[in-house]
């Protein structure tokens, strides 16, 4: 796909730079990996997906804008997440490949802390915000997120899980009931590099179809000013799944910028 193409020629090129930047600290990079920090962050990410099982040799690819602001209603440390993807679909009958904006994913944590860890828990909302049929589901949908994080000197352990089923929008759509839960696992390596794996488990509770990727990556974390910087690679691999056209092989990439409050 070309804009995967586009994104991974600009990770191709900032890297050799990457490798001369100087290191941050083991709290730097545990907090620039941290999706429960409470900080401004804005995240450009793409998820090329190379290869699906049951289409040949079809591709597509989501853009991703995601962003996370911290705030504090009803007194409460919480953090709200965005994420508005750019969708190009693989280019099967009748349609073809077509490329529109995607539905809006919404959440919002509360954030505590216990048991030696980070948590944050609270609802999610998606919005058919979908240019075109091929893109969303026309579906508005409701559910619930949590987040699970273990600090550690030698990097984090966590896992995100989110369920949400649809509650109205085009009755000519299908009903939407999905379970996504996403383990991952940050290595930090010294000056910055660490290694990842992030890859999200997909289940489609109504049809019964899922897939459960495992990804291995690699990450530069630097800082400007007062700035964080995270640019990240990490290809994925489907070890099992039920169903037609779900991914056989992805690649996840991304810059990710925290702004501190």
């Amino acid at each position: 796909m070309q804009k995967s193409r586009r994104v991974a020629g600009c990770v191709a090129a900032v890297a050799p730079v990457l490798a001369f930047a100087a290191g941050p600290s083991t709290d730097d990079m545990n907090a620039s990996n941290n999706p429960l920090s409470p900080t401004i962050t804005l995240n450009l990410q793409d998820q090329y997906v190379g290869r699906y099982y049951g289409l040949g040799d079809e591709d597509g690819n989501s853009v991703l804008l995601r962003g996370t602001v911290p705030h504090k209603l009803f007194g409460l440390p919480q953090i709200v997440r965005f994420t508005l993807p750019v969708v190009t679909t693989p280019g099967v009958a009748p349609d073809g490949s077509k490329t529109g904006l995607g539905d809006l994913n919404l959440f919002n944590l509360v954030l505590v802390k216990g048991l030696g860890m980070e948590w944050g828990i609270g609802p999610q909302l998606t919005i058919p915000t979908a240019s075109r049929d091929q893109t969303g589901t026309g579906k508005w949908q409701a559910g619930l997120a949590a987040v699970g994080i273990s600090p550690q000197q030698w990097g984090l352990l966590g896992g995100l899980v989110t369920w949400q089923h649809s509650f109205a929008g085009a009755g000519d759509r299908p009903t939407q009931d999905n379970l996504t839960a996403q383990p991952f696992v940050i290595y930090n390596l010294p000056q910055g590099w660490y290694l990842r794996s992030s890859a999200t488990w997909n289940f489609d509770l109504r049809r019964g179809s899922y897939y459960i990727p495992v990804g291995v990556g690699a990450g530069k974390i630097w800082k400007i000013g007062k700035d964080t910087y995270n640019l990240f690679a990490e290809p994925q691999w489907t070890l099992k799944h039920d169903g037609s056209g779900v991914p056989k092989f992805q690649v996840f990439m991304g810059l990710n910028i925290q702004f501190p409050l």
